[in-house]
């Protein structure tokens, strides 16, 4: 008799809409979905996108889920996911628009607009609904967040329902040629211009040297006359943007470069400097001589690398902080968000931090005990930061934007809301006394189970008609998603390629302007080389915005 209790019991939890079993089958999507997406080779996975399938097929046979329970967790994992995306990618936003960067980045807005154009194209020569092209457009690109902000732009207009769990069948239904696509591209685009990977490898690595962002180890024999008889202190605040000094070579041994030492003639200035600046530090100062990363210094001194943790001196510059004051030390690097900073008496410490202290031996325990140096201070989550950066994204997402030409005011939503203020903040790294810092694992984290989240809900919520809606001509909408994919890829590809931009680099640009993983992973693969991950984060923060932004216009321009 109990157990039959028990058995009517299990079958009412696994077959009624309930608050556990909605969890109970979210957790399921995920489970599966990221095994899914872990099958495959050569770089040919659907990665996180396995979640969305996992979720279609779950709801095809009739699993039960509260829409409610699964409208909210899709929304909050998308706020997660661009949020994290935004803190990522803020301390290299406006530094990717040097250079290479710029011209890369017009490249990827080409595939960004193209695409768009298209997607407009095929709704004018067509009747699909907006929403159906909306889901196109977003699964072509492979673009989760614009997905979202589509479907938050078609509720907010009074769209149906119905309609707009239509625009994640579309997106499913685009999404796996979007990955294959990205890749084809590639290889056709080394088959027309008949590329051979060690020649761009070997050219990608001898441009190197000349890039103004690198830093050098240099040693400089100081000649200048003017200098004899000046102490350090005067040496660092002349050139404190051109040379960050660490030590003194005299008589063959090397002595810490303390404010107070007075230069002498014959001494020999160690330091670090831009690849730009060498040629002003030979007219200032006198004959450089470029002498590489040393990571261990004979005699009384030595280098150590010491991680940041000290939240009282976080937002403090070097020189408030005074390390070269107190100790026979020097700050001859910073390493910060993957980036290489050359420190100046103004440039601030932040947690998270990664620095490189020249000094005296017996005084760098000090220095360690002093900056922090702990992993474990990293590890506590800044909970009051994300919320709070949260909290504003969603005020700022709800600001209506008036465009001349649309029927209705644009909104950053909860995707461009969150997006833009975690840029922001990602780049300023601190309000005040409030830092923004999060540890790269934590950051990972939040931004893999928002992605899981929200792509494990879209599939419950679309995928009850999913095989329904293929038979019955979706299959067509698979057809204009290849084309919103390739033709953009293929025509900026070609384009890359006549203008004799680095095959490599051009396999990053186009992986960065789908901002997709899978892909990347794939461009890596061909070269063992950063310039493929290089060129995809130059290209990633502004595509990604372009992404989210565009969706929430087109379907504003076609509702």
């Amino acid at each position: 008799m109990q157990e039959g209790k028990v058995m009517t019991y299990l079958v009412d939890f696994f077959t009624a809409q309930s608050i556990g079993s909605t969890v109970l089958y979210l957790c399921l999507a995920a489970f599966t979905g990221v095994l899914a997406g872990k099958a495959g080779g050569r770089g040919i996975r659907f990665g996180v996108g396995g979640v969305l399938f996992s979720g279609i097929l779950i709801a095809h046979f009739g699993a039960p889920a509260d829409e409610h329970i699964l409208h909210f967790v899709r929304d909050f994992g998308l706020i997660l996911f661009v949020y994290s995306i935004g803190l990522n990618m803020g301390p290299r936003f406006f530094s990717s628009f040097k250079r290479d960067g710029l011209l890369l980045n017009l490249f990827a807005v080409g595939v960004v607009v193209g695409g768009f154009g298209i997607a407009c194209l095929v709704y004018s020569l067509t009747d699909l609904s907006p929403a159906v092209v909306a889901g196109i457009l977003c699964g072509a690109v492979t673009n989760t967040p614009s997905l979202g902000a589509a479907q938050q732009a078609l509720a907010e207009q009074g769209t149906e329902a119905s309609a707009v769990l239509e625009t994640g069948m579309a997106y499913a239904m685009a999404y796996p040629f979007g990955i294959i696509g990205i890749i084809l591209t590639m290889l056709l685009i080394k088959l027309f211009f008949r590329i051979k990977t060690p020649v761009e490898r070997k050219k990608y690595t001898d441009s190197l040297g000349d890039s103004e962002t690198k830093l050098q180890s240099v040693e400089i024999t100081v000649s200048n006359p003017n200098l004899f008889g000046r102490n350090i202190d005067f040496v660092k605040h002349i050139m404190d943007k051109e040379l960050a000094v660490s030590r003194i070579i005299r008589g063959g041994e090397s002595i810490v470069a303390t404010d107070g030492e007075v230069i002498r003639s014959g001494d020999v200035i160690c330091g670090v400097s831009a690849q730009n600046m060498i040629e002003n530090l030979s007219f200032k100062i006198g004959n450089v001589k470029i002498s590489g990363n040393m990571e261990d210094i004979p005699g009384p001194l030595a280098i150590i690398n010491v991680l940041m943790t000290n939240p009282k001196l976080a937002g403090k510059t070097i020189e408030q902080v005074g390390i070269y004051r107190r100790y026979p030390a020097n700050i001859t690097r910073i390493f910060r968000s993957g980036m290489k900073i050359l420190p100046t008496l103004h440039t601030t410490l932040e947690l998270g931090d990664t620095i490189r202290v020249v000094g005296k031996k017996e005084v760098l325990n000090d220095v360690k005990k002093e900056l922090g140096d702990s992993v474990n201070e990293l590890a506590k989550p800044n909970i009051l930061s994300i919320f709070l950066g949260i909290f504003i994204g969603i005020i700022l997402g709800s600001i209506p934007i008036f465009i001349p030409g649309l029927p209705a005011p644009a909104k950053l939503g909860l995707a461009g809301g969150p997006l833009l203020i975690a840029i922001i903040l990602g780049y300023k790294g601190r309000v005040g006394k409030l830092n923004f810092y999060m540890t790269p694992g934590a950051n990972y984290f939040m931004r893999e189970l928002g992605i899981i989240l929200f792509l494990a809900c879209v599939g419950l919520l679309s995928g009850e008609r999913f095989v329904e809606t293929i038979l019955n001509g979706g299959w067509r909408w698979i057809i204009y998603g290849i084309a919103i994919t390739l033709i953009p890829l293929l025509t900026v590809g070609i384009i890359a390629g006549l203008m004799k931009v680095n095959y490599l680099k051009i396999c990053g640009c186009i992986a960065g302007s789908m901002t997709d993983p899978p892909a990347l992973e794939f461009a890596n693969s061909i070269a063992p080389v950063q310039a493929q991950a290089t060129s995809y984060a130059m290209v990633y923060p502004l595509t990604m915005f372009l992404r989210v932004l565009l969706a929430q216009i087109f379907v504003l321009v076609t509702l």
